[in-house]
């Protein structure tokens, strides 16, 4: 009887892969790199993983890191003191790296980066070696393989809109106040950060992100630096990888890079549109970025999707979606919900949807270029999700996304016909609109109740998140802060 081969195996054993492992060994030579670190993605969206020195390179190729599961779950304890997400007996995964996400650090450059895809244990009593559920990053691949099957070859590419904030450090180490004033493409207050954004792009081009537009937004500090779309799967890892370089540059010039969604009541928060497609053909191409001599990180890094089909077009470029992106729309419409508790993940994400008049995406519509409701045509070909922040875990609302679209392929969702009155203004005339969840308790019930979403976070993810989040929650409606002594400390009921 022929032995069972192990997803873990399989994946050592990729004759394509085993030449990328000799390829990375290559740019070690070339570039001088005497530590990697082998990073992955926690529930949350945090990078975490392990750094080795490049002479062991080849070995934990093939043999893998390994940390105790909770790492999936920030390593973190509930109110209670349990784990979150896997008991502290529980074994240890097994990260080995994606070899074609190796890249140099351009702050440090001794260093380098690799993703990694997480396995269970090899010695673990039941499926040995087999795909790590709790793994979004992996995940987001299978799903995404997945979909691809199920639908013909239509593959995902999104654009993201990650607004942040600059801001001043005291002497303290502690919040000091916004490096600008809130004033909207104000290139005076653009100017004011400037050194920031230059060091910002001179590190996102050093790593493959190629940043198209920037703009100063309406809030102290507030950026948005937009990096051209792309496959699901990269665009996810240079979200991943732009955060790092915001948080290595706040270093640097001594400033708090937040992506808190909602700092300040009163003025606009840190949203992050997921602009999306879903193509069929086209092919990866390397842009080079200016560089002429050695990359400083593997082709894939450097490249991008171009050409191609896009299905939400129609030949006569219109506003209307072709009916691929109008059952998409009718998939997220049905799921609008549920996806709430994945793009807007964290108890603050509700400050934003509950600022009125900072077009806060709180009902469950759709509209060409309406800003005022949850998904807006944003161009022709072009959806745009607007109920998600910059605090989301991408690989997770990616993949939620790719089975919201794929109920409505399959059921052939209407979305209904798009409104283009201001949202407000159509329920003063008597339009009945559902509200999305105003609060992450809701949003959690929410996505309990939808399996299609659910499913976007198989086995043992599902587990995960939800106890972590449902942790959070109880830890916000535990604590005293500071509007409960405004509002009740010296009133007498």
């Amino acid at each position: 009887m022929s032995k069972t081969v192990t997803d873990i195996q399989a994946y050592v054993d990729d004759e394509k892969r085993k030449e990328l492992v000799r390829k990375v060994r290559e740019k070690i030579d070339a570039l001088g790199i005497e530590h990697i670190y082998f990073q992955f993605i926690s529930v949350t969206g945090r990078v975490m993983g392990k750094a080795a020195p490049t002479p062991h390179w080849e070995a934990l190729a093939n043999k893998g890191v390994q940390l105790w599961y909770g790492a999936v779950a920030d390593v973190c304890v509930d109110r209670r003191g349990e784990y979150i997400g896997y008991s502290a007996n529980a074994a240890e995964l097994v990260a080995l790296p994606d070899p074609e996400t190796f890249c140099q650090l351009p702050w440090n450059k001794k260093v380098a980066r690799v993703f990694c895809t997480l396995f269970r244990n090899r010695e673990e009593a039941e499926a040995p070696g087999a795909y790590l559920t709790s793994d979004c990053r992996g995940n987001l691949r299978r799903i995404h393989e997945q979909f691809k099957k199920d639908h013909g070859g239509l593959h995902l590419r999104i654009g993201c809109e990650p607004e942040m904030m600059w801001l001043k450090r005291g002497p303290d180490g502690k919040f000091a106040g916004g490096t600008t004033r809130p004033f909207a493409y104000h290139i005076d207050q653009f100017e004011q950060l400037s050194p920031v954004i230059m060091r910002v792009n001179e590190y996102a081009r050093a790593m493959g992100l190629d940043m198209i537009q920037s703009d100063h937004e309406d809030a102290p500090g507030q950026l948005e630096l937009n990096i051209t779309f792309d496959d699901t799967l990269r665009n996810a890892d240079r979200l991943i990888t732009y955060r790092q370089i915001c948080a290595q540059v706040a270093r640097e010039f001594n400033l708090i890079a937040t992506f808190m969604s909602k700092p300040f009541m009163g003025v606009s928060a840190n949203g992050c549109h997921h602009n999306v497609s879903l193509w069929t053909g086209g092919q990866d191409e390397v842009n080079r970025l200016r560089y002429t001599d050695e990359l400083p990180g593997m082709d894939e890094v450097f490249s991008y999707r171009r050409g191609g089909q896009n299905e939400f077009l129609r030949p006569t470029n219109e506003w209307m979606p072709a009916q691929v992106g109008l059952h998409c729309i009718g998939g997220m419409m049905q799921h609008l919900n549920a996806l709430t508790a994945i793009g807007a993940s964290t108890v603050n994400s509700y400050r934003r949807l509950s600022d009125l008049g900072f077009w806060a995406p709180v009902y469950a519509d759709w509209g060409f270029q309406n800003r005022t409701v949850g998904v807006r045509v944003s161009a022709p070909g072009r959806v745009e999700y607007r109920a998600v922040d910059s605090m989301v875990n991408p690989y997770l609302m990616s993949a939620a996304l790719l089975k919201a679209f794929s109920d409505g392929l399959t059921n052939k969702i209407d979305p209904g016909q798009p409104e283009q009155r201001n949202i407000y203004e159509a329920m003063e005339a008597g339009k009945q609109v559902r509200r999305l969840p105003s609060h992450l308790a809701a949003a959690l019930d929410a996505l309990e109740a939808d399996p299609v979403i659910g499913s976007a976070l198989p086995g043992d993810m599902l587990k995960v998140f939800m106890h972590y989040k449902r942790d959070e929650w109880d830890r916000f409606i535990a604590t005293v802060t500071e509007w409960d002594f405004d509002r009740y400390l010296e009133s007498i009921p």
